[in-house]
């Protein structure tokens, strides 16, 4: 009993500062110094959320850029079931699949090269991008520009506009967020 008194003590000791004081302490800090991450980098406007800086959503409207496929379960880009196809690069059911993205895209997108954007036919590994690269944007820039009655050097400077650049170049590669994009294609509507 000696020695099961100190170690039923330590446990309990040990299991209050592991699973409450630690978690509240980072919590807090994270919600102090990060509070915009920490709380999901939440897209609000006029007092709605419309989605986060991190997760894509799925744009199908020809006025809209267009993201990643997402392969995740019952609906795209949903995030309680992030996940990617699991399809090898060997399966046929892969290729069909980037066929009928391929002429799809190009139906939808007379006016851009043949060549198709391989972010714009494969899809990633969470099934949740929000991103694409300032190339695969600027492919889809007649279809939205006319979708929307807009010229495409008006559509070309918003996408400029929200072209994220990395703080180091060697580090990263530029990207545009979608969300963001569609949501400033919108807001110009309104004014």
């Amino acid at each position: 009993m000696t020695m099961l008194r100190p170690a039923i003590l330590l446990f309990i000791l040990l299991a209050l500062i592991t699973g409450g004081l630690y978690p509240l302490l980072t919590t807090g800090l994270g919600q102090w110094w990060f509070h915009d991450r920490a709380t999901g980098s939440l897209i609000i406007q006029d007092g709605e959320t419309r989605g986060s800086r991190l997760i894509g959503q799925n744009f199908t409207d020809a006025g809209y850029f267009q993201g990643r496929p997402s392969a995740t379960a019952e609906t795209p880009y949903n995030p309680m079931a992030s996940g990617g196809s699991n399809l090898a690069g060997s399966n046929p059911e892969l290729d069909k699949a980037v066929n009928e993205r391929i002429t799809a895209l190009r139906a939808a997108n007379p006016q851009a090269s043949r060549e198709v954007p391989v972010e714009l036919i494969t899809a990633s590994a969470s099934g949740l991008d929000y991103s694409l690269t300032p190339q695969a944007v600027a492919w889809q820039i007649p279809r939205v520009a006319a979708a929307r009655k807009l010229s495409t050097e008006q559509v070309s400077q918003l996408v400029a506009a929200h072209t994220q650049k990395p703080l180091v170049s060697f580090i990263g590669m530029p990207v545009v967020n979608i969300v963001e994009l569609n949501l400033a294609l919108d807001a110009l509507r309104k004014n």
